[in-house]
């Protein structure tokens, strides 16, 4: 008997997944819930247990492919056998429409149990044999049966072959870090022996190039593939011009300076980016064509009223852009403080979808490796876009003599089709105003 296993609606509103990863091939043995698929949707991504215990028989969708919701993605044979046949309607368990991830769930639907559960190791491949014996039993100090962690930290513990459920967990509302994990494969046996993962399907492959030169091909799939179609559609979009001035910065290191100590005391780690995302607001208010978006479906320039700061962030799986919600009304350090928080759960894949949408201005910076400058890419639909690059000291002339600044130059990326190139200009010089004279920023008319 085989068993069709149907992409699930994995997320409210969702109705399709592009396939990013298999974690077992054609003729592998499985038992229920062990990791069987990755799955990217536009609001997560999310790894997939199998249904039932068996031999997978015919897998439907390859990494890259786009699955909707309710396509049969993968048959299982129940019944020993992995032979791949068109059986009769009686013979094939088809269990009705997809299930669901949300509303009426139910905590025994077939694999389900595995969205917020530890991985266990993939069976060997085989007809049947004999899975490898586990290890002795080990004293269990502490078990939850549904341990809350991003998937970085999953992956890791796959790789070190460590049972999250035995994790304590130290993180917030009670997820488990990377942290804790490594601490616990430094420190304590796993409940189970790690065992060699089945290669994935479409693994990385190395091949001879057309120069006869090795090369190594992996599939483009995954959170980088959608930056890159938005990339993509941005470009083909929008009509970019980009402006680029000087910032002299020795005000602002002097007041950073001064507020340090106290933004400690606070626990507060003070960077220069909150008084940027300030300056950067103060000059909106002054020109609100910056601030608005293009509905292209009924022709209107929408003039958003709040302040919502996306702050570019690179993470191991690409960009991301965590979102400052009503940024406008937070103080220096209450910016800091979630310019943190944003940027450390972007790294560690633990943010809602809601706290990755929603910017209506974008501010891309990358510190100490910022170079001299750069043409940031539209954050669509946003009309501008500001680039942070680094300070350096460098000649400068002040009252007719030369002497040491410290300067950084902004890059700022504008949408022509919306904004004209003096209106860039003017919003820029505001900009860097506001950060030569940043005591201007907590007055009442920034």
């Amino acid at each position: 008997m085989s068993f069709q296993f149907k992409l699930p609606d994995i997320g409210e509103g969702v109705t399709e997944g592009e396939i990013v990863e298999w974690h077992v091939n054609q003729g592998d043995i499985v038992a229920e819930d062990d990791p069987m698929v990755e799955v990217m949707t536009d609001k997560a991504t999310v790894t997939i247990g199998a249904p039932k215990a068996g031999t997978i028989a015919d897998v439907r969708f390859q990494p890259g492919d786009v699955a909707q919701v309710g396509d049969v993605i993968v048959v299982i044979a129940t019944d020993g056998t992995a032979t791949v046949t068109e059986a009769p309607a009686e013979e094939t368990k088809d269990e009705g429409p997809a299930a669901t991830a949300v509303g009426d769930i139910r905590e025994g639907l077939p694999g389900t149990s595995f969205f917020q559960s530890a991985k266990k190791p993939v069976a060997k491949k085989g007809n049947g044999a004999a899975a490898a014996p586990k290890a002795a039993p080990q004293p269990i100090d502490f078990f939850q049966a549904k341990p809350l962690a991003t998937p970085a930290t999953r992956k890791l513990a796959r790789d070190l072959g460590v049972d999250l459920r035995r994790v304590q967990p130290s993180g917030p509302h009670g997820r488990t870090t990377r942290d804790d994990v490594k601490g616990f494969a430094g420190g304590a046996p796993t409940a189970t022996t790690a065992q060699a993962p089945s290669a994935p399907r479409h693994a990385p492959t190395r091949i001879v190039g057309q120069q006869g030169e090795p090369e190594e091909r992996k599939p483009f799939v995954g959170i980088r593939r959608k930056i890159a179609q938005r990339m993509q559609m941005v470009k083909n979009t929008a009509a970019h011009f980009t402006f680029v001035e000087e910032c002299h910065c020795d005000r602002l290191i002097e007041l950073r300076s001064r507020l340090k100590p106290a933004a400690a005391e606070e626990g507060v780690k003070l960077t220069y980016l909150p008084f940027i995302v300030k300056a950067t607001i103060a000059a909106l208010k002054k020109h609100p064509v910056l601030n608005s978006a293009l509905d292209e479906s009924s022709n209107e320039l929408v003039y958003r009223k709040y302040f919502h700061m996306g702050i570019a962030a690179a993470t191991p799986n690409g960009l991301m852009v965590p979102v400052v919600r009503h940024a406008d009304q937070l103080s220096l350090l209450d910016l800091a403080r979630e310019i943190d928080r944003l940027g450390n759960g972007a790294r560690e894949g633990a943010l809602k979808q809601d706290e990755l949408q929603g910017s209506t201005f974008t501010i891309t910076s990358l510190g100490r490796d910022g170079g001299l400058f750069a043409t940031p890419v539209l954050n669509h639909p946003e009309v501008g876009i500001l680039g942070v690059h680094q300070m350096k000291q460098k000649p400068v002339v002040r009252d007719g003599e030369i002497a040491i600044g410290n300067v950084m130059l902004l890059s700022l990326s504008f949408d022509h089709r919306i904004v004209d190139g003096h209106v860039g200009a003017a919003f820029a010089y505001d900009i860097i105003r506001f950060l030569e004279e940043p005591e201007r920023l907590f007055l009442d008319l920034a």
